[in-house]
């Protein structure tokens, strides 16, 4: 097993306080109280409460970012031992579940004294409320507690990653490329590709990755129908191209990128798309510069997989990355988010190789004030041979 040799478990409390101050910073620009957060990343972005408890939909967690001063945590009491490790010191409880009310008094008393004006919410595009809708209405409903929209102010913090979090990305990538050059450890001509999956989440596991939420690919003939669904029982047979996709989490944050291989040796298509689908991504790589759009990176590498036809029925050749597996800007034609240093993105172009097959290549990248440069290990153009 390879040491963990990544940057050091969590932030400090600088870290969280910046975080804080670019919020409250915002809120003062567009007349706001407070902030009302309740799904996993915005509360962990202010707080770096770190737990799989959330994985259990019973306990709705807020916290609230006032408009000055440290946030208030509103939690189930089971909750209060591990934020209490944190920085957060004014940590509010109650004992949850509790059907009849489940937080919603308590957290209304909290934001009429936090928040005599308006209490910005996440509810634009890629954003969910994580309480029972009728809590939300209860919570509407109360005097003195006016909840509107955030205006986007935690899109705008969380597009742009401080040096500490890239850290972040970049030791889950390095997680993932050590698992993928051992590829060849745990498959071979005749497996099945469930067993595939299952031998390379415990190679991410030995490698350094915390847990493997997501592990998605495909296998075929020339190519596979798709890059989301689960493994089956089919045996790898020579000629199959064999996809993995790997969303590995280390330290709270996640790397997303793919490597094809092929069992046996490649046919002539197959090796011509692979080399295509690096172009492609080096053509992203090189148009992902500050003051260009992710639109711009979009047309870049649908130039050459698509000749220039506006993309797939994927929808998008890329996506932002960091403490979820997906996160804004989309490259696509219609988003023109201007890419900024500190941005982290994917990239992945994916082409058509025959009726009903596809290739798609993925790698991570961060925005620097020069260009981007790559934070996963990046694959050649010659397609990997295994298994023959």
């Amino acid at each position: 097993m390879t040491p963990d040799t990544g940057p050091a478990r969590g932030f400090d409390t600088a870290e969280y306080r910046a975080r804080t101050a670019r919020a409250q910073a915002l809120m003062a620009e567009q007349g706001l109280s407070a902030l009302l957060l309740t799904t996993e990343p915005e509360v962990r972005y202010f707080s770096g409460y770190l737990t799989r408890f959330w994985e259990s939909p019973t306990r709705p967690w807020f916290l609230i970012v006032p408009a000055a001063g440290d946030p208030v945590a509103v939690i189930p009491s089971i909750g209060a031992p591990l934020l209490a490790r944190g920085w957060i010191r004014d940590i509010r409880t109650w004992r949850a579940p509790a059907p009849e009310d489940d937080g919603v008094t308590l957290l209304a008393d909290t934001l009429r004294e936090l928040a005599p004006g308006p209490v910005g919410v996440p509810m634009g595009h890629e954003t969910h409320l994580r309480m029972p809708l009728a809590d939300w209405q209860r919570l509407r409903d109360v005097p003195g507690v006016d909840l509107v929209p955030d205006g986007g102010i935690l899109r705008r913090l969380r597009l742009i990653k401080s040096e500490a979090e890239i850290a972040k990305t970049a030791a889950a990538c390095a997680v993932a490329s050590r698992a993928f050059a051992r590829v060849t450890e745990v498959m071979a001509r005749g497996m099945t590709l469930d067993t595939v999956f299952r031998r390379f989440q415990m190679l991410c596991l030995e490698e350094g990755a915390d847990w493997v939420p997501y592990l998605a690919g495909g296998a075929g003939p020339g190519g596979y129908a798709d890059v989301i669904s689960p493994a089956g029982p089919q045996a790898l047979r020579a000629g199959d191209v064999l996809m993995l996709d790997t969303g590995l989490v280390r330290d709270g944050y996640f790397c997303d990128f793919d490597r094809n291989f092929s069992i046996g040796p490649p046919t002539a298509q197959v090796r011509n798309a692979h080399a295509r689908l690096i172009e492609a991504t080096q053509a992203g790589l090189a148009a992902a510069r500050p003051g260009a759009t992710a639109a711009d990176v979009f047309h870049a590498m649908d130039r050459i997989v698509t000749d220039g036809a506006g993309g797939s029925d994927a929808g998008r050749l890329g996506h932002g990355l960091g403490m979820q597996l997906t996160e804004w800007p989309s490259l696509i034609p219609d988003d023109h988010t201007v890419l900024e240093p500190g941005m982290v993105l994917t990239l992945e172009p994916g082409l058509e190789t025959g009726p009903g097959r596809i290739m798609v290549h993925e790698e991570n990248i961060v925005l620097r004030e020069h260009g981007a440069d790559l934070l996963s290990d990046p694959a050649s153009a010659d397609i990997p041979v295994t298994g023959g």
